[in-house]
């Protein structure tokens, strides 16, 4: 059986037990009982309409848990009486579960798990599996969150934005557990881009496919991470390379500049050097100058410091990063970089010695930790 093709079909599933009359919450949680019962009878002979049987099974399972609750009288001046099994009306609202997903009374890591639930189609173990929390605290945060939105009616478009900040945040996640959390947000944006006719929508998925073509030279064998400056090129994607730029290009066309079509310009500019040596600084930094006037991101500040040190020279490099706040989130391995390339190793070696501490994950500590060892060492001798 095709989990995938199953996942596909969740979030138009849902929209149909929403448009009968059930409310968000019991429209999940009647699908992923569905869907539970189409892993058990279906085996290597499912049935020729897919959706028209998730859909009876999940209705069912829907009016069998109302009854349950005692809930049927109030719920029958509005639900329709089981309808017989055949094709499903063609009416696709899968687009309003993005939003409402992405509904801003929602936390961030709310959003991302009620994403992952209701458009994703994963289920709370393999969500809990993939942030690495138990399956009981994953189950209170889809609760909490499916009851934040259970009111929720829209009678205007949502935020496209909020929407593909959503998305973002789950390609970031990582690649811990059972479900690798980057293919999935590429195969979301996907989805999303095949009912939306929107540059950014374009624009993310370029710059998530222009990412992960690099994922298979970014660790070495023993888990260590790789810079970009000494990755293999070689082990890079081309065909997720060349489909990004592809988007990225027919995104901007329209002449919409948006943060994400910027960001992926940036990844793209990478993408198209053969070595580092043939990296394109200049365009980058000025691509890095419209992304901060597109946001006025610190952290798109601190990246553009960089990028004018490989640009310019790195006193330049150091010259940008000074106005910045050395709070930032990677100030210090930004620095170290940049005055290690300006020929100050000692104070290289000590900010990256500050760096490691504050690392946010494991790969990135060990790495700076590495190099504030080898510079410590150069001095020594």
């Amino acid at each position: 059986m095709n989990e995938s093709l199953l996942r596909d079909l969740v979030p138009a599933v849902i929209s149909v037990l929403v448009r009968r009359g059930a409310d968000f919450a019991s429209a999940e949680d009647a699908v992923q009982e569905a869907l539970v019962e189409a892993v058990r009878v279906w085996s290597d002979d499912p049935p020729r309409d897919l959706k028209g049987w998730l859909v009876t099974v999940a209705w069912r399972e829907f009016l069998d848990a109302a009854r349950a609750e005692g809930s049927r009288r109030r719920r029958e001046a509005r639900i329709e009486a089981e309808p017989v099994p055949g094709p499903v009306e063609a009416v696709d609202d899968t687009l309003q579960l993005y939003f409402l997903c992405a509904h801003p009374s929602l936390t961030p890591a709310s959003a991302v798990a009620l994403t992952l639930r209701a458009v994703g189609g994963l289920t709370t173990r393999q969500i809990a599996q993939a942030y690495l929390v138990p399956e009981a605290t994953m189950a209170q945060r889809i609760s909490r969150a499916k009851r934040t939105v259970a009111g929720v009616r829209f009678n205007q478009p949502g935020d496209v934005e909020t929407v593909l900040r959503v998305l973002y945040l789950v390609f970031n996640e990582g690649y811990s557990g059972e479900v690798d959390l980057a293919e999935e947000a590429i195969r979301l944006t996907r989805q999303l881009a095949a009912r939306i006719d929107h540059e950014e929508v374009s624009g993310l998925l370029a710059l998530m496919l222009l990412h992960h073509a690099r994922r298979p030279a970014r660790t070495r064998a023993d888990g260590g991470l790789v810079p970009l400056a000494e990755q293999d090129r070689s082990l890079w994607n081309p065909r997720q390379i060349a489909e990004g730029v592809d988007l990225l290009q027919t995104a901007l066309t329209r002449d919409r500049p948006g943060e994400f079509q910027a960001q992926a310009a940036i990844a793209a500019l990478h993408a198209d050097a053969r070595t580092v040596e043939e990296t394109d600084w200049v365009q980058i930094v000025e691509w890095y100058d419209e992304l901060v006037r597109l946001t006025d991101s610190p952290v798109a500040r601190l990246n553009r410091a960089v990028a004018i040190g490989e640009a310019d020279g790195p006193r330049a490099g150091l010259a940008a990063l000074a106005g910045l706040d050395p709070g930032l989130p990677r100030h210090a391995a930004a620095a170290a970089f940049l005055h290690e390339r300006a020929g100050d190793p000692a104070t290289a070696a000590r900010l990256y010695a500050e760096a490691a501490r504050s690392a946010p994950n494991l790969p990135e500590r060990d790495h700076l930790t590495r190099q504030a060892a080898r510079l410590n060492e150069q001095l020594g001798r």
